[in-house]
């Protein structure tokens, strides 16, 4: 929240003392302003958690390659190289089969990864949609202050309720 809305903020609380029947409309604003910052927090930190994981999900995939390429060059030895000592084509020939298992589970570590971001990258999204219902919960709710009409603090009320609605299911999204 900036400090522009803040200090719009005030200024709404200030004209509802001079009218008690306000006086919830405000309390409302001030609870919307802080369950904005709430969730704006927790979509940063989503977005932050799918850089991460992204990050990883990448080397993992540079690490499978590295390793495909020396399976690859290991079986190009063994079968260039048949005048070679067997032991010495036996040991590529292992090193090429070990390389191949080792690219199975960094690969499925990297599709695990994967799975993750995506999770994350929708928690983000969610919490990104839940701060912008509450929000605009916040700007319908001051219109109060300035109408003295209630039904734009019932309004707000319901598009708040949403964005919490969204808030929450952002923790158990999969």
């Amino acid at each position: 929240m900036s400090a522009d809305e803040l200090q719009e903020l005030q200024e709404h609380a200030e004209h509802a003392h001079g009218d008690p029947s306000l006086a919830p409309v405000s309390l409302t604003m001030a609870v919307l302003a802080v369950l904005v910052a709430v969730v704006a927090l927790l979509g940063h930190r989503a977005h932050t958690e799918e850089v991460v994981l992204q990050a990883k999900a990448s080397d993992q995939w540079s690490y499978y390659q590295a390793k495909n390429i020396r399976q690859h060059e290991d079986e190009l030895f063994v079968a260039a190289n048949n005048g070679v000592a067997e032991a010495t084509r036996q040991k590529y020939l292992q090193e090429a089969e070990r390389y191949s298992h080792e690219k199975e589970e960094i690969q499925t570590e990297a599709r695990s990864l994967e799975r993750e971001v995506g999770k994350e990258r929708r928690r983000a999204d969610r919490y990104d949609l839940a701060e912008v219902f509450l929000e605009i919960g916040l700007v319908i709710t001051s219109i109060t202050l300035l109408s003295g009409r209630r039904m734009f603090w019932h309004l707000g009320i319901v598009f708040s309720v949403i964005g919490m609605v969204l808030a929450v299911t952002a923790a158990v999204v999969h």
